[in-house]
């Protein structure tokens, strides 16, 4: 205490002349119309300013729950799309065809949305993890797809993951058609380059451009028909010289890819059950 009166003491003009100068600035600004004008114009812009970057502080990280709240409403969208084509369809009308996840009938798939939690590309096996399981009603076998299109298939679930073997994986083999064609293939990826796949086994007699826009072509329980895959790049022989070798640019940036989601198609397992009895 002895301390403090001592400091106030040895600096108190000091101390009186903050006080005046704070008691002038008072007087000044609340007497003087022209200095009271210029006094709240600039506190106004700065606390502009201030609310500005909080506002923007407080935006960034709330982007997580407001991405999610997105989603949600474009799976309802999408849904609600399908079913209007449906009902075109049934009306005997014409409709455009979406090679997107909005051609997924309600009534006949389940869309869960989930997060990847950890992927790679470098690998001759890459794996993507998922925050979804299966006390979350995903199942192996289901597809899993993006924004921009097919990312793979769920491979094992534990209740609260799942592991995804993707596009980027030497056991995957997707089948693949190119859009206004019924010929279709097998798409396997060579390694290396993440941005591309091969189309293999496409009969010789198919025609197609480069350019064309290749999507799934509905001939397994995974995957519906129409689901983007890529676009034709490039064009070979196969080793064999049978059939055509396509370079696909794949519509999924895997070094990006974050929320997706999977795909439950009713009647799967039944018919994946009766489809293995007959090859026994």
């Amino acid at each position: 205490m002895r301390n403090l009166l001592n400091f106030l003491i040895k600096y108190n003009y000091w101390f009186l002349f903050l006080l005046l100068e704070v008691t002038s600035f008072v007087l000044l600004f609340r007497f003087n119309h022209y200095q009271q004008s210029v006094y709240f114009t600039s506190a106004n812009g700065v606390a502009g300013k201030v609310y500005e970057i909080s506002g923007g502080i407080s935006s960034y990280f709330h982007l997580k729950s407001v991405n999610e709240d997105l989603l949600d409403r474009n799976m309802w969208l999408e849904q609600r799309v399908a079913f209007l084509e449906k009902s075109l369809q049934e009306q005997g009308l014409d409709s455009v065809k979406l090679y997107s996840m909005a051609r997924l009938a309600p009534d006949d798939y389940r869309i869960f949305k989930a997060n990847v939690i950890k992927n790679s590309l470098n690998k001759a096996d890459n794996y993507i993890t998922l925050d979804r399981g299966s006390s979350d009603g995903i199942r192996p076998e289901m597809g899993v797809v993006d924004a921009n299109g097919v990312v793979g298939i769920v491979y094992k679930t534990s209740p609260r993951y799942s592991l995804v073997i993707p596009l980027l994986n030497s056991k995957s083999s997707i089948s693949c058609k190119i859009v206004g064609s019924e010929y279709f293939g097998y798409l396997k990826w060579e390694g290396r380059d993440s941005r591309f796949a091969y189309l293999k086994d496409l009969p010789r007699h198919a025609e197609f451009n480069l350019g064309d826009t290749v999507v799934t072509s509905g001939y397994s329980t995974v995957f519906p028909e129409g689901v983007m895959v890529g676009t034709v790049d490039d064009m070979s022989d196969s080793h064999d010289g049978l059939s055509y070798l396509l370079k696909i640019k794949l519509a999924t940036d895997f070094g990006k890819v974050s929320n997706v989601r999977v795909i439950s198609r009713s009647g799967q397992e039944e018919q994946n059950m009766l489809e293995k009895e007959g090859e026994k």
